[in-house]
């Protein structure tokens, strides 16, 4: 058996380590724009089951 003294066997660990310690490229923030989208959704929804609702009951 021959012995391979070359590799480095904590490279892959130092390497992944450098990895996770480097800070993001950009930070990641929420778009403003698909919360008013959002919410126009949610009135419609609601808007929509109260009709549903009410024509169920009458």
């Amino acid at each position: 058996m021959s012995e391979n003294h070359d590799v480095d066997p904590a490279g892959s660990t130092q390497a992944f380590r450098a990895f996770v310690e480097e800070e993001p490229q950009r930070p990641v923030e929420a778009p403003t724009g698909s919360r008013t989208g959002l919410l126009i959704g949610v009135a419609v929804l609601v808007v929509v089951a109260l009709g549903v609702l009410a024509y169920v009951l009458i």
